[in-house]
């Protein structure tokens, strides 16, 4: 696991950027000030945020919190507040997907190994794990969780942009100057730049010239405010006999979701409904677009 926690200061044109690493993505944080000193009291109150948030959670981190739950054998594990709410997200996420989002398939990547080779499981390989996937399975309270034993959770698909809007918050205690925060690909503005212009933000096209791309270029996208994030199999992937298998699974099946696009971007008024929105777009394979429309929300997709 990479625990390099350095951060590098630089003075631009449009302000001053600070870039640092945190949960497996480069991160950047624009501030629209010549203050340096600001930058570095916005720098070291975000990075601090970020890295406690990635050190609680995640599950590469044998003393996360969620280490601890998954090696508990089937044991009550105390939780604080904060990890409650998280559940309770994660909970409602599981509803509204209908059981095809859920925080416990992360045990999935044990057969599945998305690194662009041909390598497909077998279905007895994803059968058998299935049976230790199911959130409905896990009993919490707000003080305490119990998960089955041979069952582990996973919240690195709200993590990231749950820790974009902790960041969000603490920057506003600071500074009312315009700011974005950006933790690799995932988003959010805490306003308007000067003079009320848009923060200009590339989202990278996926890229796939052997299922039909149109275009490699980047899509360029104008933010006021509010948050960005961006859900997709660009990177990880299988390919077997011309049939791409995305990296999206479906929890009550095991296998990818088909036909969806390979790529949603969502604006929401946080960063963590975006994520959630985009990743529950996916889910919905080819009628992705008709969901969100439904939703009534900005959104950018790249079959």
């Amino acid at each position: 696991m990479n625990k390099s926690r350095n951060i590098t200061i630089d003075k631009r044109s449009d302000g001053i950027a600070i870039t640092f690493f945190a949960m497996a993505s480069p991160c950047e944080i624009i501030i629209e000030t010549t203050e340096l000193t600001l930058a570095e009291q916005i720098g070291e109150l975000v990075t601090n945020e970020v890295w406690r948030i990635e050190d609680k959670y995640s599950r590469y981190d044998s003393n996360s919190i969620c280490s601890q739950i998954n090696n508990n054998k089937g044991k009550s594990i105390a939780i604080d507040n904060e990890t409650f709410l998280l559940l309770n997200f994660a909970n409602t996420c599981y509803q509204l997907s209908g059981g095809v989002f859920d925080i416990t398939s992360g045990i999935l990547r044990s057969v599945w190994h998305f690194d662009g080779s041909d390598n497909i499981p077998s279905t007895d390989q994803v059968n058998k794990v299935i049976t230790n996937i199911g959130w409905s399975k896990v009993k919490y309270s707000a003080n305490a969780l119990i998960l089955p034993s041979e069952m582990e959770i996973d919240l690195g698909g709200i993590g990231k942009e749950y820790a974009v809007d902790r960041a969000i918050l603490l920057i506003k205690e600071v500074t009312t100057l315009p700011v974005l925060i950006n933790l690799g690909g995932d988003l959010a503005a805490t306003s308007a730049r000067q003079n009320n212009q848009a923060w200009q933000v590339g989202i990278e096209h996926p890229g796939i010239e052997s299922i039909n791309s149109t275009s490699n270029q980047t899509i360029i996208v104008s933010l006021l405010a509010g948050a960005l994030a961006t859900s997709g199999d660009a990177k990880r992937y299988l390919l077997k006999d011309q049939q791409r298998y995305s990296h999206i699974l479906n929890a009550k099946t095991g296998w990818p979701i088909v036909d969806a696009p390979k790529s949603i971007t969502v604006n929401a008024p946080q960063c963590i409904q975006a994520g959630i929105l985009a990743t529950l777009a996916l889910m919905q394979g080819e009628n992705a677009e008709s969901f969100l429309r439904e939703q009534e929300i900005k959104f950018w997709a790249i079959r």
